[in-house]
């Protein structure tokens, strides 16, 4: 009877290594890569699944969880009213105080009320309320959803017949795009009246020079443009904050993971749409 040979030491050393050794940098780009993929994927079938969910009880008023909704409202909005508008008054004061110098070189005090008005009302005031919101709102969203599906919360409301996205996902969404427009324009106020100290404080301006200038500067276009921009981010905050919620497994620390993915991709797409809102406004001439 025929027996089999072993394999020589050194065959079985490089067999050794070769199962031992680290994956390489191509392996682990390719590997990143792939789970982006995956990842974008998944994103675009809770963006489909959510819009249906929407669509479905939008046909159905009665399937709305009003309570649920005004609560998100009260939560990711007037609690944020006030780290909204301190730091919408520090950024009107730092934009100010920026251009103050500038402005002093040439005479041309009065311009602040432009410099503060449409940095504010068209860029800085709508990016940094949703940025705000994504921090403190986003990540909420994903580790109240995470902590659900980690002790199977989710798994049983599914045994009840209750949709997860319509009870934890749609409340979310819905208060949110009703509460950072809302916010936003706050905001506005905020960053203008901070300017418009600092405009008095550097410069001389007066607060009536202020706001008379301001409302030549700033068209109704302008102001919109700023406004019509937080329903989008809202809706991407809500999104992406749920969507890496219903993706935690494991543990405590699957939670955490999850909600910094949440963060960090809500910002990050959020700066984007902004981005692409900017080229496409600059197209429209508007």
């Amino acid at each position: 009877m025929a027996t089999a040979k072993p394999a020589p030491a050194g065959d079985v050393k490089k067999m050794t290594l070769s199962a031992s050794s680290p994956p390489g940098t191509f392996e682990n780009i390719g590997r990143s890569a792939a789970a982006a993929v995956e990842q974008a994927g998944a994103l675009l079938s809770f963006i489909g699944e959510s819009a249906f969910a929407s669509a479905k009880s939008l046909a159905q008023p009665s399937r709305i969880r009003w309570r649920a909704i005004l609560y998100n409202i009260r939560s990711a909005g007037f609690d944020a009213l006030p780290i909204v508008g301190l730091l919408s008054f520090l950024l009107g004061i730092v934009v100010a105080y920026q251009g103050a110098d500038q402005l002093r070189q040439y005479g041309a005090y009065i311009f602040v009320a432009d410099l503060v008005g449409l940095s504010m009302l068209r860029e800085f005031a709508p990016l940094i309320t949703a940025i705000i919101i994504a921090g403190r709102s986003g990540s909420a969203y994903a580790a109240q959803i995470g902590t659900m599906a980690v002790t199977e919360e989710i798994d049983a409301m599914r045994t009840l017949g209750i949709a997860p996205l319509e009870m934890l996902v749609l409340p979310k969404l819905i208060a949110l795009i009703i509460a950072l427009p809302l916010l936003t324009v706050f905001a506005d106020g905020m960053g203008v009246l901070g300017g418009m100290i600092m405009a008095r404080t550097q410069l001389g301006v007066g607060y009536g020079e202020f706001l008379d200038r301001l409302s030549k500067a700033v068209s109704i276009t302008s102001y919109l443009i700023g406004v019509g921009k937080a329903p989008v981010f809202a809706a991407i905050i809500a999104v992406v904050g749920c969507f890496q919620g219903f993706r935690t497994q494991g543990g405590a620390d699957s939670v955490g993971r999850q909600t910094t993915r949440s963060v960090v991709q809500s910002i990050f797409l959020v700066i984007v749409a902004d981005a692409l809102f900017s080229i496409a406004f600059s197209v429209l001439d508007l």
